[in-house]
């Protein structure tokens, strides 16, 4: 089963997509942790991305989609995958619709999370990542601060910002991104009859682990 998680940065896709992942055993296949890790390894592929993430831009097609297609030929992406931040853009869906066949699958299920914007950039700027990659747990400062400041609950690992989760302008401008390039997706995927449209906000007190369990629970039940 092939799974992808939509929504603007900072929705919460990584949590969501973490825990059905650890339901599951599917993998997790997240772009920016591939990133991040080829940027801390300091690979020519993580300098490259680089330049675009710090500036708030989306990393090029000719960077991004050889990644991703590595990826879902290992071993344990077989029985199922979850893509966290692929595709962002109509190209990229078509070619990764392109790849899947070639596999004999397709896109199952998109899962397009919605927040309001002021609350996102809230979050996005209390937003800290365990500097583990093995590890890659996720705390906001705010809704889900670890037991011990800056250390991550998980691993005792150190906790950071993200560096473009830094700077409010660049995070206006990937949100601003997304709406131009990330979010005719969502009627791609609705056309297709794949979408599930989900809110995620203190506002209605519904967060990501509430959408994860209802999403697992219905993908058991239909097995």
């Amino acid at each position: 089963m092939v799974i992808i998680m939509l929504g603007a940065q900072g929705t919460g896709k990584g949590t969501v997509a973490g825990l059905i992942s650890q339901q599951m055993g599917w993998p997790q296949i997240s772009t920016g942790d591939i990133f991040r890790k080829n940027l801390s390894e300091k690979t020519e592929l993580g300098n490259k991305a680089n330049e675009y993430m710090a500036k708030g831009e989306l990393v090029p097609d000719e960077i991004t989609v050889p990644m991703v297609i590595n990826r879902l030929k290992e071993e344990d992406a077989q029985e199922g995958a979850i893509l966290d931040g692929f595709p962002r853009t109509i190209q990229q869906a078509e070619k990764l619709d392109e790849i899947l066949q070639e596999f004999g699958k397709k896109v199952d299920l998109v899962i397009n999370l919605q927040t309001p914007k002021e609350e996102l950039i809230d979050r996005m700027l209390t937003r800290r990542v365990c500097t583990n990659q093995d590890c890659k747990a996720t705390y906001n400062i705010k809704l889900n601060p670890p037991k011990v400041e800056g250390i991550c609950d998980n691993c005792g690992s150190s906790l950071k910002q993200r560096e473009d989760d830094c700077n409010s302008e660049a995070i206006h401008k990937r949100l601003q991104i997304y709406e131009e390039q990330t979010s005719p997706l969502v009627e791609y995927y609705e056309n297709k009859g794949v979408l599930r449209t989900e809110t995620v906000s203190t506002s209605i007190n519904r967060m990501g682990k509430d959408v994860a369990e209802d999403i697992v629970r219905d993908i058991k039940n239909n097995k």
